[in-house]
């Protein structure tokens, strides 16, 4: 019997992508699912460049996808802000590239973007710490925030030409397998470090004071696999924030590591942590992702935080 879904996964070997394959392959439904990992690392199904346009096109032709989900992305806003053009190109062209062959070569595919609420940018300042909702502004301060609020925009466009899209702001995640390019696992590589014996009790961050919404990866992913494989077409065509709805205080998040570790170690603010654009709050209102998908968090912060530093204490373990 032939597989009823087929998913295609751009950016399947990141870390988004390795834990939403996870994810698929174990989700509970009634038809049988067929999962293609799909990116530039060697270890995927298939081999493919999303700023190539005949390689996507046969990737499509070849899998016949019933749905597509697209993480394929330059996803560190610092990677981002050092070449912004390289940024441009993936984020913005490819997703152009990837919605375009799925419009024209598999009208009939459902096609999910991974967005970010680093779109808002401004908008979180102008509502004074609420909680922005999908019809706020798209104000990005940042070169990353810009590309995928491009990207935003132009898949929600092209709905209206027959694009079966479905769009995600998802606000900041972490989780096991995480780099060191984001503030938790910045924070627990550290601390795991420290504990192991192979850096001095010192650790080096940025601007503590800043409120985020934060999640789980496994949250997140849970969402990218309800619509990839949900049959509601009164989904398609929508754009849904996903979020805890809660701001916290990135001081609260490295006193939670630092507690679990049992350790004293000192805080210092290191100039190279410090981000150019900061907003002070950023916090999300998934109420229509309740409402339309039935989706809400699952795991609490501090377990994914612990989850966070057990992995980076696996990771140096393994080096030292």
């Amino acid at each position: 019997m032939p597989a009823q879904h087929r998913i295609l996964v751009t950016g399947a070997s990141g870390f988004v992508g390795t834990w939403l394959m996870r994810t698929l392959r174990d989700f509970p439904v009634d038809s049988s699912v067929e999962v293609l990992s799909a990116g530039r690392d060697p270890g995927c199904d298939c081999e493919l460049d999303v700023t190539d346009k005949a390689v996507i096109t046969a990737a499509l032709r070849d899998f016949r996808p019933t749905a597509v989900v697209h993480l394929a992305a330059i996803a560190a806003p610092q990677e981002a802000r050092k070449d912004p053009s390289q940024a441009w190109h993936v984020n913005f062209q490819g997703t152009m590239n990837l919605a375009s062959a799925v419009l024209h070569d598999a009208p009939d595919c459902r096609f999910i973007f991974a967005g970010s609420s680093e779109a808002y940018g401004q908008s979180f300042a102008e509502i004074s710490g609420g909680a922005v909702s999908e019809d706020c502004a798209l104000k990005p301060m940042t070169i990353y925030g810009a590309t995928k609020a491009a990207a935003d925009i132009a898949v929600g466009q092209m709905y209206f030409d027959g694009l079966r899209s479905i769009r995600f702001r998802p606000f900041n995640h972490t989780g096991p397998g995480q780099t060191e390019a984001y503030v938790i696992p910045a924070f627990a590589s550290q601390i795991a470090r420290i504990e192991a014996g192979v850096a001095p009790p010192v650790i080096e961050v940025g601007n503590l004071g800043a409120h985020r919404d934060f999640l789980d990866v496994r949250d997140v992913v849970r969402a990218y696999a309800l619509a990839a494989l949900g049959d509601d077409i009164e989904v398609e065509g929508k754009v849904f924030n996903l979020a805890s709805g809660k701001a916290v205080e990135i001081r609260s998040i490295l006193n939670t590591l630092i507690r679990l570790s049992g350790r004293e170690i000192e805080v210092v603010v290191s100039p190279e942590r410090v981000r150019p654009v900061d907003i002070p709050m950023a916090r999300g209102d998934a109420g229509a992702a309740l409402s339309i998908l039935g989706w809400e968090p699952q795991f609490a912060l501090e377990d994914t935080i612990a989850a966070v530093l057990s992995d980076w204490r696996a990771r140096v373990d393994a080096t030292a």
